[in-house]
């Protein structure tokens, strides 16, 4: 595999860890939002990726694939209700629906998603000093 094709596959691993990212953030921070444009509580978001083949003839001998976020899913998961009457969003009951979404869930896949995003920003680097190493021996 050439230096360039491994600098392409860690800025697709990049990007869709950078997607991933963003999407945990977003879960985070409407951890505790009851009303949505589409009505009721936010439902949690994830990042669905696919390894998508290489349009060269390296991808028939066993070189890695790209990956990509091939989908924002929604969670279907029933939301959690809270007795609640002073809440605004509050139902003749009293009860209001939050969002069921596991903080501590979403920190550990968070970590996971830095630390992925991390490992490609180390190959990139790498690449990088290779390629600048690889000019210098001309001189």
């Amino acid at each position: 595999m050439s230096m360039f094709k491994a600098m392409d596959l860690s800025a697709a691993g990049l990007t869709a860890q950078r997607q991933r990212l963003d999407v945990i953030a977003e879960n985070l921070a409407n951890i505790n939002t009851t009303r949505t444009a589409e009505g009721g509580p936010y439902k949690r978001k994830s990042v669905i990726m696919e390894a998508t083949p290489a349009e060269d003839f390296d991808s028939f001998l066993g070189s890695p694939e790209k990956v990509e976020v091939v989908q924002i899913a929604q969670d279907n998961q029933e939301p959690i209700t809270e007795y609640d009457p002073s809440h605004p969003d509050a139902d003749k009951n009293g009860m209001v629906l939050f969002p069921n979404i596991n903080p501590v869930s979403e920190m550990v896949h968070l970590m996971l998603a830095s630390r992925a995003y991390e490992a490609n920003v180390a190959v990139l680097r790498t690449g990088k000093s290779m390629a600048q190493k690889a000019l210098e021996i001309g001189r």
